[in-house]
């Protein structure tokens, strides 16, 4: 999906490098009348080559170029002189990007790692100079091999959006509201469903100098693991969230409800979604008095089971730190404070 300046889906077009011929050359030299064969193999073509990058963010650099193409091995020469490789084409791209075959849709590899280098597509072969062909019988062959000519591809790059926590929820639920008021970023906020159309990131500020990061995912709604209101774009980027905060408002209809549809689709998404640690954050609740959300607390308990919830507001700062706290804790994975399941705030 492609908004402004975030690209997380691209697919282009490859080729790798031909190999060089190999040589026939013959030696020739003063005082040496019949050298024999000398000629030298023909290099390597150029590989195709997809790199992970910590700094990039997005696929955005591979917008407005589709064709990546790698330099051909040069030919032989003579004294057993090897050609050289062919320049290897390297594309730099984002972690958490996935690569697949266009054609096929299988999925070629992951780069998860900075630094992490995967070949994609290899050149072809130098082919080998006359002198490993002779022989006994064959003194001065005057034949070398062709290089083998490089291939060509088509392949998809989808980017899956790397975070420490990332916020589920149905459309305008808060989740960019949340993110706002949590960390620096500045994600467009209205009052209408669907604002959000790209994934948004934000670090977030913890205590002692450390921080997390924070992933607002757009919003789901019902269907979306069928493919509706671009589902399978939303939500491929909560794969690889670590932990995820589910973002309900106090408001809703029916909060138990809404949290089974949102776990519904993720199930039917991918199952191994609900293995990931998760907590469920109840939104906009600075609208509800002691009492009544004495009277949730009692229909939430029963429908949360031993998924830890809490109240928030993030207009009015209500229990902000103590979600801070909660999430880190999840994250460096220590044990939680001897507190019951069920709501953490007072």
């Amino acid at each position: 999906m492609t908004e402004g300046n975030f690209v997380d889906y691209v697919k282009l077009h490859i080729s790798s490098g031909n190999g060089g011929k190999g040589s026939s050359h013959l030696h020739r030299e003063k005082y040496v009348a019949k050298g024999g064969p000398d000629g030298g193999d023909g290099g390597r073509g150029g590989h195709v080559i997809i790199r992970g990058n910590k700094n990039l963010w997005t696929l955005f650099h591979f917008k407005f170029k589709k064709h990546f193409k790698a330099g051909h091995g040069e030919h032989g020469g003579s004294n057993r002189s090897t050609g050289a490789d062919g320049t290897d084409a390297v594309m730099e791209v984002p972690l958490g990007t996935v690569v697949k075959d266009t054609d096929t849709g299988e999925v070629l590899f992951e780069i998860t790692e900075d630094g992490q280098e995967k070949v994609v597509l290899e050149g072809g072969m130098g082919g080998r100079g006359n002198w490993h062909f002779k022989s006994s019988t064959n003194q001065t062959p005057r034949y070398a091999q062709p290089g083998i000519p490089g291939q060509e591809r088509d392949i998809t790059l989808e980017l899956k959006v790397l975070a420490d926590v990332g916020l589920v929820g149905f459309p305008n639920a808060g989740k960019s509201t949340l993110l706002s008021v949590i960390t620096s970023a500045k994600p467009k906020i209205a009052d209408y469903e669907f604002t959000t159309l790209k994934p948004n990131l934000g670090i977030v500020q913890y205590r002692d100098f450390q921080s997390f990061v924070m992933a607002d995912i757009p919003g789901i709604i019902e269907g979306a693991a069928e493919g509706k209101g671009l589902g399978h774009y939303f939500l491929r980027h909560i794969e690889r969230n670590a932990t995820l905060l589910f973002l309900i408002p106090a408001d809703s209809k029916d909060i138990a409800e809404e949290y089974e549809v949102l776990l519904n689709e993720l199930r039917k998404y991918n199952p191994e979604l609900l293995d990931k640690d998760r907590l469920i954050a109840i939104s906009k609740a600075d609208m509800l008095d002691e009492e009544l959300k004495a009277e949730m607390r009692i229909e939430l308990d029963k429908a949360f089971g031993d998924t830890e919830y809490m109240f928030i507001s993030s207009v009015a700062q209500m229990n902000i730190q103590e979600l801070k706290d909660r999430l880190w804790k999840i994250i460096d994975r220590q044990e939680p404070d001897p507190v019951s399941t069920g709501s953490t705030d007072s």
